[in-house]
């Protein structure tokens, strides 16, 4: 465990209930519908720790509204992201969309992993949980096959006023053809609030390194 989780504030018994869902569905078996892999959590470190019965001591994240609480599995994710993608690629290969979609968040999630607390973590954190808008974004790359490179975070050098901008660029390579020209997707994410957004429109543009 990295935190504890206290719900705080006029919306703690709605925070609560939806903890015991989550929990209840991640003990379900992987093969059930409502069975969830994995969630996502908008709240705030605060200065108090809690005592673990192992002694372990763990700093409180203290919770204060469902909003931007998320349940769910990689491939129910892939499934939705999937139809995302027929919308602007109707011709798409569905076997290599979804090699690619899971070979993304795999990677995001495992390779990339972080506590969340730093700006710019937070910025990538959201780009992997918000994989259904980025599939929006990436339908080209993904309809042919290809797969994630690597994720930059740097400070966006536009931003509106008293808001905290980022811009993430996933680049994508395609891993059949290593001489063809590497795709970049980037997009700029306000992470000032609790629940990050994205701001403007995706950009993309290839590159041969």
């Amino acid at each position: 465990p990295i935190y504890a989780l206290e719900p705080v504030g006029a919306f703690a018994d709605d925070t609560y209930a939806t903890l015991q869902d989550m929990l209840a569905s991640e003990a379900l078996p992987e093969n059930d519908d409502e069975y969830i892999e994995r969630v996502s959590m908008a709240g705030r470190l605060s200065r108090k720790t809690v005592k673990l019965f192992s002694g372990q001591e763990l700093p409180v994240l203290k919770l204060y509204s469902p909003r931007g609480m998320y349940g769910w599995t990689i491939n129910t994710l892939v499934d939705n992201a999937i139809e995302a993608v027929r919308q602007e690629q109707q011709n798409a290969d569905e076997a290599a969309i979804r090699k690619s979609l899971t070979a993304f968040l795999h990677r995001v999630y495992y390779d990339l992993r972080n506590l969340g607390q730093a700006d710019r973590d937070r910025a990538i954190n959201y780009a992997a949980i918000n994989a259904f808008q980025a599939a929006e974004s990436i339908s080209e790359a993904v309809a042919i096959g290809m797969e994630l490179h690597s994720i930059e975070v740097e400070k966006s050098p536009f931003c509106r006023y008293d808001s905290n901008c980022w811009d993430v660029k996933l680049k994508f390579f395609d891993p059949d053809n290593g001489r063809r020209a590497k795709k970049i997707y980037r997009f700029t994410i306000d992470v000032i609030d609790l629940v990050p957004v994205t701001l403007g429109h995706v950009r993309s543009w290839s590159v041969p390194k």
